[in-house]
């Protein structure tokens, strides 16, 4: 099976792979940059975030040099913004410890941060040519189908497993091209739902498309609901300018800009709520006026409802109690702070406010 596999798959991904800025060579940087920025994000999505960041980042050295806020900006909207902070943290060792160089070793890029099993294997095989199996969702998928794997393929057990039989598949001397035939099949034909069983070139070799299971396969584990949060953040103005707040480097949105406020407790109303937010963030008591808008948005564990308020009027200076930094921004300059998706969705909303009432 396996020369077989190897044979058939890597023909037809000859044939048919997409046409992609970081194939077609060796760059161990384009390759490490388009891995990262794949992770749970689709290829279409990607393609102009890649095209920017390389034109703005185009080396190790340029990327270790940059700001964490450069970095972020340009990463704005791709989300996971970890991923980002690390590849500024990976490029700053590279230079410090294996001369401005992404390591060919397998253990070493281990040690990167933001580089896990999956991305030290696709940097090690299509690279540097290394013999080292890629496991994602696509390739999951497509040896559940084909070994077939009858049990759920979200759990570490299911983990360990593909990737045994992933890298015992693997035709030696070719790992790169084979992994990336692997992920392409799954991306293109190999699909969760309608598999394109017509198009695929192993329907000789595929257990599942033997036994008319490929519809049933792969098997999931079922998720827990994810929970729902309603949220509230301020507007707070200082002559023309609106008061952001600098995130905690650390946790979710690490390092991003926002507009202050948080979550609603249970029996508080919206007001109550941001009242009290803003008194524990920036140490200031308000007086909450109308609501500016309302925004929602899902992220990998929860999902928001934010309402945004006016504020009407404050007393004492606001310091910055949980945030890095405060700064009083002209609305013209809020582009330039990087920011989460509902965040930025709220500093459009005023900027185009602000032109329509000068109009």
């Amino acid at each position: 099976m396996k020369d077989e596999l190897a044979r058939l798959l890597l023909n037809w991904y000859r044939q048919n792979a997409r046409s992609l800025p970081w194939r077609g060579h060796s760059d161990p940087y384009a390759i490490w940059v388009s891995e990262i920025m794949l992770q749970q994000t689709r290829v279409d999505t990607v393609l102009p975030y890649y095209l920017r960041w390389m034109r703005d980042f185009p080396d190790i050295s340029t990327l270790a040099n940059a700001s964490e806020h450069a970095v972020l900006l340009v990463w704005e909207g791709l989300g996971y913004y970890n991923r980002a902070r690390c590849m500024r943290r990976a490029a700053q060792q590279m230079m410090q410890l294996h001369d401005g160089k992404i390591p060919a070793d397998y253990e070493q890029l281990l040690k990167l941060p933001g580089i896990g099993p999956y991305t030290a294997a696709a940097i090690a095989s299509m690279a540097f040519g290394l013999d080292r199996a890629v496991v994602d969702g696509n390739v999951k998928r497509v040896l559940a189908r084909i070994l077939p794997y009858t049990l759920a393929v979200n759990t570490p057990t299911a983990e360990s497993a593909l990737r045994h039989a992933a890298q015992e598949l693997l035709p030696e001397g070719n790992a790169g091209d084979f992994n990336q035939a692997l992920m392409e099949l799954g991306a293109l034909v190999c699909l969760p739902r309608k598999p394109l069983c017509d198009r695929c070139p192993l329907p000789s070799i595929c257990a599942a498309f033997q036994q008319g299971a490929q519809a049933e396969l792969p098997l999931m584990k079922e998720k827990k609901p994810v929970p729902h949060l309603v949220v509230t953040a301020a507007i707070l103005r200082q002559d023309d300018r609106v008061l952001i707040a600098k995130r905690p480097a650390r946790g979710l949105l690490g390092g991003l800009w926002e507009f202050p406020g948080g979550k609603v407790k249970e029996n508080e109303t919206h007001a109550d709520a941001l009242a009290r937010e803003l008194m524990e963030e920036l140490g200031v008591s308000t007086q909450v006026g109308n609501r500016f808008g309302t925004y929602r948005h899902a992220y990998t564990h929860f999902s928001i409802t934010l309402h945004a308020y006016e504020i009407i009027s404050q007393k004492k200076t606001a310091k910055p109690l949980h945030h890095a930094e405060l700064r009083w921004v002209a609305l013209a300059e809020l582009e330039s702070y990087p920011m989460g998706k509902i965040d930025r969705m709220i500093s459009r909303d005023l900027v185009q406010a602000e032109l329509a009432n000068a109009a």
